[in-house]
């Protein structure tokens, strides 16, 4: 929060501070039922529409919208930065901001991202000015890398030598664990401590805000690791992020199509190139994770693959990840190079005009679903029809339920050569627990159970102790299941948190304009109502996260899972009889 202001703190001040009084010294109040109304004061307006709820410490004008919190009415109203704002409140209730600046300039105290950005900058110095850097820069231009294209990525270089980084910014134990938490550092079994990071060309990892959150490394020979990445952090979690995403964002002011590559230097031949609409998953597959960031950023996104076996085998695992995304506003569409091609060997030979000619002729998700299980069948034969249906009919139970799942059981009939009528008879309807849980909660609150139960957690935080396991929720495919186990787990790691904090905490996020609509919508259920409905909403989500984990693992095949798997089978099953 603000970079420096620990968010404990600003929670612990958000309890202490009241808003009414806050906004009354500015704008006099008046009571109006168990809230406080005035006219506003970012509008013009004859008759108040200005609300201030002391129970949530929230703000709204029904007449311009303006909303928000103590810390945000100060920033409107005041012009202060968010800094100041949190200054001005603290000093009013006698409290000091524990800010970074306040405190001894030790790097274990240091945040992480900090950290990061700094051992970045200092890789780049190194790549301008260590007396060894001529092979490094001459690597990159042998990579057709220009000076513009090596500063937009932060490109540098990490000397040979066992402890340039831990001699550098490791002064202390305490140092030196901070390092380690950035897994910046490595060590062997004789308990010797050493640079993770050595003799690579290095390329600083940014998430969405452009804050440094881990390292990717590439020697200049042939040696290996080829690569090698940050390991797991408390900041970096690979099969979160995506590679050039930040950058993307940044040269597109609307980014309406994202390829997915597969390694850095595709991602910055292709931006040297003039395409900068190019992102890589982190030495991972593409997993569900990845593929929700990029529909959030973007409503379509090609997946760029090599045209081999393996390319071809990545291509489906992707695919298979996908399924419970498919469907609404989002297109997914494939693209495979030729054979011995990458994407930073094929634009520099070819030139981006030929590149992009192969995304726009990229296939669309469902082609790509039926050619590949084509592949494997003679469709020509009535066996191989039939075989079709069988192979398709557990991939098809995880689209979601909608126009574009009918669609594609329509393809499928189809490519069989039979009526959707016959093959209904055969299909596994998709889950149904959201329809379920819909028409449980529609019955009194009229929204959607996801959207009704982040509603109640916004406007009723000591709701949260009521619910039971929400641990696998995050495997749903709704995004707004992430913000919900988002709050859940905020809210059971800091139980004593308000509206406004959790508001707060939210600030500057992509989901945070949305909380702070849902904390003024009304809700006309007593709280042992909305306690029920928030409980039997996540119960449901659980028990349906559980089902789907069941069939995806069942749709790999007996032969094909691991002993891991199969033990996890059937806890799954002993739990979903219950």
């Amino acid at each position: 929060m603000a970079g420096q202001i620990p968010p404990q703190f600003i929670d612990d001040l958000l309890t202490r501070v009241d808003i009414t009084d806050v906004i009354d010294a500015r704008v006099p109040l008046k009571k109006a039922g168990k809230n406080l109304q005035a006219c506003c004061p970012f509008h013009n307006e004859k008759s108040p529409s200005f609300t201030v709820s002391p129970e949530k410490q929230f703000y709204h004008c029904f007449g311009c919208g303006a909303h928000g919190t103590a810390i945000g009415f100060l920033m409107e109203y005041d012009q202060m930065s968010f800094p100041e704002s949190i200054h001005e409140l603290a000093e009013s209730v006698g409290m000091t901001v524990p800010t970074t600046q306040s405190l001894a300039p030790n790097p274990a105290k240091k945040n992480l991202y900090d950290l990061l950005d700094k051992v970045s900058q200092y890789y780049v110095h190194q790549l301008q000015t260590h007396p060894k850097r001529a092979e490094f820069v001459e690597y990159l231009k042998r990579r057709g890398l220009s000076d513009k294209t090596v500063e937009h990525f932060n490109i540098g270089m990490a000397p040979d030598g066992w402890d340039n980084v831990l001699k550098t910014f490791g002064g202390n134990k305490e140092a030196i664990q901070q390092l380690n938490e950035a897994g910046l550092l490595s060590s062997n079994d004789n308990g010797r401590t050493y640079d993770r990071f050595r003799n690579r060309v290095m390329f600083p990892i940014r998430d969405r805000r452009g804050r440094v959150i881990g390292f990717g490394g590439r020697v200049l020979d042939d040696s290996t690791p080829k690569y090698l990445n940050s390991p797991e952090t408390p900041v970096f979690h690979k099969g979160h992020e995506l590679y050039g995403l930040y950058q993307a964002r940044k040269a597109n002011r609307q980014l309406n199509r994202v390829v997915i590559v597969e390694g850095y230097m595709d991602v910055i031949a292709l931006a040297e190139k003039g395409i900068s609409n190019a992102v890589a998953t982190l030495g991972t597959a593409t997993t569900p994770e990845h593929l929700k960031q990029l529909q959030r950023s973007a409503p379509e996104v090609v997946f760029c693959f090599d045209g081999d076996r393996a390319g071809r085998e990545a291509a489906w695992r992707a695919a298979e990840n996908a399924l419970p995304l498919l469907g609404g506003n989002h297109q997914l569409r494939f693209m495979f190079l030729p054979d011995g091609e990458d994407p930073d060997t094929l634009v520099k030979e070819q030139g981006a005009d030929v590149f992009n000619q192969m995304v726009e002729q990229a296939k669309n998700y469902s082609d790509f679903f039926f050619e590949s299980l084509e592949s494997r069948l003679d469709i020509n034969s009535m066996d191989g029809r039939a075989r079709l249906v069988e192979i398709a009919r557990p991939y098809l139970r995880h689209i979601p339920a909608g126009v574009y799942r009918d669609m594609f059981e329509q393809r499928l009939a189809e490519r069989a050569q039979t009526s959707t009528s016959v093959l209904q008879k055969h299909l596994e309807k998709p889950p149904a627990t959201q329809n379920k849980i819909k028409k449980t909660v529609q019955s009194s609150s009229g929204i959607s159970p996801i959207r009704m139960a982040i509603t109640i957690l916004i406007q009723h935080p000591e709701l949260h102790a009521s619910v039971g396991e929400f641990d696998k929720i995050m495997a749903l495919p709704d995004p707004g299941v992430t913000v919900l186990a988002q709050l859940l787990e905020t809210l059971h790691q800091h139980p004593h948190l308000n509206t406004a904090a959790l508001l707060e905490r939210a600030r500057d996020t992509e989901h945070g304009e949305h909380l702070k609509k849902l904390a003024i919508q009304t809700l006309k259920l007593s709280s042992e109502e909305l306690q029920h409905e928030l409980v039997g909403v996540v119960k449901q989500l659980q028990q349906q996260a559980l089902k789907l984990r069941h069939e995806l693992l069942m749709a790999k095949g007996l032969s094909q899972l691991t002993q891991e798997e199969r033990q996890e089978i059937q806890q799954l099953g002993a739990i979903l009889k219950r």
